[in-house]
C-alpha cells in the first residue's frame, strides 16, 4: 500500500472516530434514539459540510478521492475540530498547513526560554522575520535592538538598513545575500500577505543592494554554521548560528549564537554580557 493510500485510510479512521465522539448538544442537535447524547450520523455531517452522503461515506472509507481544502475545512467545522485536529486533517489530505503570524508578543514561555540561555545571544522571530523577543545577551551583542522603533524591528530590514549591523558583520555583503535567500525560503508561504508585501516593497525602494539581490531570486534553506561578528567592545567573535522552532508555537523560530566551549569567543562573550549587565545596574 502506497503512502497516499495509508493517509486516506488514516483520514477516514480519524473522521469516523471524531464523528462518533461528537457531542450532539454542542452542535445544537437533539439526542438520538435510546438516549444517545454523542455521535453524528454521516448524513448530518454531510449536510453541514455541504457534500453528498455518498461522497462523505467514501471519504471515511478511505476511497481514492481527492477532497479539496475547502471541503476538508467545511468538514472540520461540521465536526467542531480543534485547530490541531484541523491541521491533522489537512496534512492527511495532502495540504500544507500555513499558520498566521502571531499578533502581539509571543507566549511568555518563549521569553523564559530565551532568558534561560543566559550568556548566549538569542532572539525569536515570527514568520515574516519580525523580532518578537530577545535576551540580554543579544542586546549586549546588538544594542540597537532596544532602540529600534517596533515597526522596524524586523531582522531582514535591520540587516539591510541598520549601519550598526554592517559594522557588526565584516562580511556583510555575503551575509546579507544569504539572509535574503533564507528569508525567501522561510517566508514563501506568506507571499501575498500584507506584512510580507509591505516589507519587500519598503526594502526595494530604500535599499539598492536589496533590490539587486531580490531580483536574483536566490533561495537557500537555513543550515547551522559559524558566524563571524566584529564587536566594537570585545573584537572578533566566532559563534555558531543555530535556529530551532518550538512545536507548540509554529510561527516562531528561536535564533541562538553559541561560542565553542573554552574558546576565545566564549571568554569575550562572557565579558561583553557581564559589562552590559554592570551598565544596566
Amino acid at each position: 500500500m502506497d503512502r497516499r493510500a495509508q493517509q486516506r485510510l488514516a483520514l477516514g479512521e480519524f473522521l469516523r472516530a471524531r464523528r462518533r465522539a461528537a457531542v450532539r448538544a454542542e452542535l445544537g442537535l437533539p439526542d438520538m434514539p435510546r438516549s444517545r447524547t454523542s455521535g453524528l450520523r454521516r448524513e448530518e455531517v454531510a449536510v453541514q459540510a455541504g457534500v453528498s452522503v455518498t461522497w462523505y461515506t467514501w471519504l471515511e472509507q478511505g476511497r481514492d478521492i481527492n477532497p479539496s481544502r475547502q471541503v476538508l475545512d467545511a468538514i472540520a467545522r461540521a465536526l467542531r475540530l480543534s485547530p490541531s485536529e484541523h491541521d491533522y486533517v489537512l496534512a492527511l489530505g495532502g495540504y500544507t498547513v500555513d499558520h498566521a503570524v502571531t499578533a502581539g508578543p509571543p507566549p511568555p514561555q518563549i521569553q523564559r526560554f530565551l532568558d534561560a540561555l543566559g550568556g548566549h545571544p538569542a532572539f525569536a522571530i515570527t514568520s515574516d522575520w519580525g523580532i518578537a523577543a530577545w535576551n540580554t545577551a543579544y542586546a549586549a551583542l546588538y544594542p540597537n535592538i532596544e532602540r529600534v522603533p517596533p515597526p522596524d524591528r524586523n531582522l531582514l530590514w535591520l540587516v539591510f538598513m541598520d549601519p550598526a549591523i554592517r559594522e557588526l558583520l565584516p562580511d556583510w555583503d555575503a551575509d546579507s545575500r544569504r539572509f535574503l535567500a533564507e528569508f525567501r525560503a522561510d517566508a514563501g508561504p506568506m507571499v501575498g500577505e500584507p506584512s510580507y508585501t509591505a516589507l519587500v516593497s519598503r526594502l526595494s525602494s530604500e535599499s539598492p543592494h536589496f533590490a539587486t539581490a531580490w531580483r536574483a531570486a536566490d533561495i537557500e534553506r537555513f543550515t547551522s554554521r559559524e558566524r563571524l561578528f566584529r564587536h566594537p567592545v570585545v573584537g572578533e567573535l566566532r559563534l555558531e548560528h543555530h535556529q530551532v522552532a518550538p512545536v507548540d508555537v509554529p510561527d516562531i523560530q528561536i535564533v541562538a549564537y553559541l561560542p565553542e566551549p573554552g574558546s576565545v569567543a566564549a571568554e569575550r562573550l562572557r565579558r561583553l554580557v557581564g559589562q552590559a549587565g554592570d551598565t544596566a545596574r
